[in-house]
């Protein structure tokens, strides 16, 4: 295993990352061990001004290519109302998958008519309460969607709609990533796409505004993501094109994530050729405008050094990082205070399941017992996928900016575990 500097670790922590005087790492301004002696630990740290670079970032790659284009906030990603806030004030649209997200959204202070609503499932509840919030683009997935909204939608009233559609394309990607296949559970065939798309422009009270398609998640070749703006262009002249998100990020030391130019480029070249020239595109960013502006931060609780490995324990693991017993993604991290390189060991996490292992064979330099580790890259889907687990108390969300640190979401109390109780 090839020994990595500090300089390689802080590559993967938000721009402008740097170690104070002393070593210690700074996010955003704020030292991390600051912020754990502050907020405690497990704690997800967002750089807040990287954020808004990122969002303001992904308008100029897209309308300096294509004037009417729109980028949409994957809500999923980072569904925390101060993130959404944050999309909604530089001028994003959201991108919400169900009630929950909506509901996030609107308090968050973002536009209804600026939101894009998914789902494969979408139910009576979830699609009232878009129409009443006044949700400017219901995806419609199904024909029970359509079903559904022209029973919903009141008279006098039109709902926007976008039909997605599977592009056909096998994403490169972990198989449960992956949306734009055959065999996909969201979308519809072209065929069948074609015939929602008269249904709506048949109905008086829904109306056609475009196509939408996604391939997938985590997608670090930029030609697959284009691939799938051709499926759509074949299906008719509209006013919004909608091509989904999926670009990846860079997770560990050994991948390469196309930049944010090259992946407006691939799909702006390919809408140039074959969508109507005037028409508005819509792209769908979630985990690379959220992943690498976020870091997680814990504490030691344990080292145990044994004959085949030497496990470095902490105080959190799949309670607020599913994402790697779900798909299996790397991570890396360092000692807060000494950055970089160190023995290879597991860092593993404090559920009761062998699976609950961060990360398999990283370095830590001299780990001990109340040392703070730093996992970059948790940005994305980590604070989605939370959970309480053996009565893990789900962790805070701290934004920093310019050295200043607020806290946006609290940790749970331990009467938080119980609230829902009814006896």
């Amino acid at each position: 295993m090839i020994s990595h500097t500090a300089q390689d670790l802080i590559g993967l922590f938000p721009p402008g990352t740097r170690p104070d005087t002393d070593g210690t790492l700074m996010v955003g301004g704020c030292r991390l061990d600051d912020l754990a002696e502050q907020y405690g630990t497990p704690a997800i740290v967002v750089d807040e001004e990287a954020l808004r670079r990122r969002a303001r970032d992904y308008l100029r790659a897209f309308r300096s290519r294509w004037p009417r284009a729109d980028v949409a906030f994957a809500s999923k990603s980072f569904p925390c109302t101060a993130v959404q806030r944050v999309m909604a004030e530089e001028g994003l649209h959201l991108d919400v998958a169900g009630g929950g997200e909506i509901v996030t959204a609107v308090k968050a202070g973002a536009d209804p008519a600026r939101l894009v609503l998914h789902g494969n499932a979408k139910t009576d509840e979830e699609l009232t309460l878009a129409v009443q919030h006044g949700v400017g683009l219901v995806v419609v997935d199904n024909f029970d969607d359509i079903d559904r909204l022209e029973r919903l939608v009141p008279a006098g009233h039109v709902q926007g709609c976008l039909v997605r559609v599977i592009p056909g394309v096998q994403a490169e990607t972990h198989a449960s990533q992956a949306t734009g296949h055959a065999g996909s559970k969201f979308g519809l065939m072209p065929d069948a796409a074609r015939e929602a798309i008269a249904r709506i422009e048949a109905s008086p009270r829904l109306r056609i505004d475009g196509v939408h398609t996604h391939v997938g998640s985590q997608l670090l070749n930029v030609e697959q993501l284009a691939e799938a703006v051709e499926p759509i262009a074949k299906l008719g002249t509209f006013e919004v094109y909608d091509l989904g998100g999926g670009l990846g990020v860079r997770y560990t030391y050994d991948e390469h994530a196309p930049n944010l130019d090259d992946y407006a480029e691939a799909m702006v070249t390919q809408a140039r050729a074959l969508l109507p020239e005037g028409s508005r595109i819509i792209v769908e960013p979630g985990r690379s405008m959220v992943g690498s502006n976020a870091c997680t931060v814990y504490r030691v609780t344990t080292v145990k050094r044994g004959p085949v490995v030497t496990h470095v324990a902490v105080d959190g693991g799949m309670g607020d990082n599913l994402d790697v017993s779900l798909t299996g993604q790397r991570f890396e991290a360092t000692i807060v205070d000494r950055v970089g390189g160190g023995e290879v060991v597991s860092l593993v996490g404090r559920h009761c399941e062998s699976g609950d292992q961060l990360i398999d064979r990283v370095e830590l330099q001299d780990p001990k017992v109340g040392d703070l580790v730093a996992v970059p890259v948790t940005g994305a889907y980590t604070y989605t996928m939370s959970n309480q687990y053996n009565g893990a108390r789900r962790v805070p969300v701290v934004f920093t900016r310019n050295g200043e640190a607020r806290l946006v979401v609290r940790r749970d109390t331990w009467d938080d575990l119980l609230i829902r109780d009814v006896d």
